[in-house]
């Protein structure tokens, strides 16, 4: 049926719903390798320049940001192996979430997208689609949203 799957997770209820529907196809299809993601986005220059009234932190906002997603990566790996996935491995990585998200299907050959209908977004996600819709038009692979 499919031969890799891969879940964005965020750490959102979504996600949550997301990565068990992910986790239960991949038992099913015989224990299917199963990839979580976790994308964190870019700071901008604005973002970036609050670190410098922030002596005493001396941890750049994009490390911090790195860190948050490796503990939210690791805390999805951790739910899918308590709900008997076997066959998974977490990356995270940095940029635009959606196209992220596609680009990282294609790089890993998985050939189903399965992702929470709503996660957490920004406003900018209201105002301009949420991730979910636009990985659906971007990639290539089927995409299940949950």
């Amino acid at each position: 049926m499919f031969n890799s799957i891969l879940v964005p997770f965020d750490g959102s209820n979504g996600a949550e719903q997301a990565l068990q529907k992910a986790v239960n196809l991949s038992i099913i299809c015989g224990n299917v390798p199963l990839t979580l993601l976790t994308v964190y986005r870019h700071h901008s220059v604005l973002e970036g320049s609050f670190a410098v009234v922030r002596p005493d932190e001396t941890d750049s906002l994009e490390d911090v940001m790195r860190s948050h997603a490796k503990a939210v990566a690791e805390q999805g790996k951790l739910s899918a192996v308590e709900a008997g996935c076997t066959n998974i491995r977490a990356l995270i990585k940095s940029g635009p979430t959606a196209r992220t998200i596609v680009a990282v299907a294609q790089e890993h050959a998985c050939d189903l997208i399965v992702i929470g209908s709503r996660g957490l977004g920004s406003l900018e996600g209201y105002l301009l689609g949420s991730v979910s819709h636009k990985v659906t038009s971007l990639a290539d692979c089927p995409v299940l949203v949950v």
